[in-house]
Order: structure tokens, then C-alpha cells, then sequence
């Protein structure tokens, strides 16, 4: 039984990112006056979901259960989550930051949206590339760090939407946080392919 409960788990988070990601796109509906207590809503399936992503992954160390189901599954379902939360705040217009026209606004988020997509599409390929030839593409320590990274920038456009959406000080912390997001997941992909393993594979293959 146990050997099923860090799939069980990742499957639950899959669905509670596709819970999180419909309140997000529906959120706009919401009266204005109560549409902060949606997205704090939103905001607690969100934390829930990411969770799950720590404690699978420490059920399979410790018991020695992973499985290639579960290395395939994981990540999918981090990328979903990642890339659909910054699909869905492109697009109903979020985060706005500072007091910048329409167009400047829509380009930075779905240019944030487009960065984070193609690197995912691409460690996506390299693990695909690996695992057809028994090559272990587990986690690293910087793909790790980028995820971190993007959940806490989620969260901080969540608040920001909830109960600072105007503030300047909340425009500085958001850009800041996307600026550091977008340098640390372009450098985890570009180590993602200079894993020596690969390296070594592709030298084979080519030779």
C-alpha cells in the first residue's frame, strides 16, 4: 500500500491544481468587495497542492518507492501547475504592476508565461531524450531551487491580487521576484542539459 501513496498523493495534487487554476480564471467574476476572500481561497488549495509535492517525494525516499510512473508524473504535474498559473494570470490581466499602459502590462505577462512554457518544453524533451535510454533525469538541486522559486512567485501575486493590487511597494516586490524567477529557471535549464550523463550519452550515440 504504501508504494501507491506518493502517486496517490501527486494524482490529488493534479486535481487540486485544477481546482486552483479554475477559481484563478474565475475570479473576475467575483464582486469586487468579496473577490479577495475567493482568491485567499484559491491561495489555501494552492499551499495545500504544493505540499503534496514535498511530502510524496519524502514518502518515496524514505521507503524507496519511486517509481518511472511516478519520475514522469511528478514533474508533469509541477508544470501544469506553473505554467497554468501564469497562463491563467495572463489571461485575465494579472499581476499589474506600477501604473504602466495596457500593451507594456500584456506583454510582460505572457512574455513571463512564454519563458516559463519553452523552458518547461525543454527539459520536458531532455528528460523524454533520457529516460528512452535508462538514463536517471531525477530532480536536481537547481531544478529544486527554480521550482521553489516559482511556487513563492505564485503566492506573491495571489497576495498581491488579494490585498495589495495597487500598491506601489507591491509592484517593487512582484517585479522583483519575477526578475529573479526568470534568471533562475533559464539557468536550470541550461544545467539541465549539461548533466554529464547526457553528455556522456549523447557522445555515444553520436559516436
Amino acid at each position: 500500500m504504501i508504494r501507491m501513496v506518493p502517486n496517490i498523493l501527486t494524482l490529488g495534487r493534479l486535481v487540486g491544481t485544477v481546482g486552483f487554476l479554475a477559481m484563478v480564471l474565475y475570479s473576475p467574476r467575483i464582486a469586487a468587495e468579496v473577490r479577495w476572500k475567493w482568491l485567499d481561497a484559491a491561495f489555501v488549495l494552492f499551499v495545500v497542492s504544493s505540499l503534496t509535492d514535498i511530502i510524496d517525494g519524502k514518502i518515496a525516499r524514505k521507503y524507496n518507492v519511486t517509481s518511472r510512473f511516478g519520475r514522469m508524473l511528478d514533474p508533469l504535474v509541477d508544470k501544469i501547475l506553473v505554467c497554468g498559473a501564469f497562463i491563467s494570470f495572463a489571461l485575465i490581466g494579472q499581476p499589474r504592476l506600477f501604473d504602466w499602459d495596457d500593451t507594456t502590462q500584456r506583454v510582460i505577462q505572457w512574455s513571463v508565461a512564454a519563458i516559463l512554457i519553452l523552458r518547461e518544453a525543454y527539459v520536458t524533451i531532455l528528460r523524454h531524450w533520457a529516460e528512452t535510454r535508462g538514463i536517471n533525469f531525477a530532480a536536481t538541486w537547481s531544478g529544486k531551487l527554480k521550482m521553489f522559486i516559482q511556487v513563492f512567485a505564485i503566492g506573491t501575486v495571489m497576495v498581491k491580487m488579494a490585498h495589495v493590487p495597487t500598491a506601489t511597494w507591491g509592484s517593487c516586490f512582484t517585479s522583483t521576484v519575477f526578475i529573479v524567477m526568470i534568471a533562475v529557471t533559464v539557468a536550470s535549464g541550461l544545467m539541465a542539459s549539461r548533466r554529464p550523463s547526457l553528455r556522456q550519452a549523447h557522445l555515444q550515440t553520436t559516436g
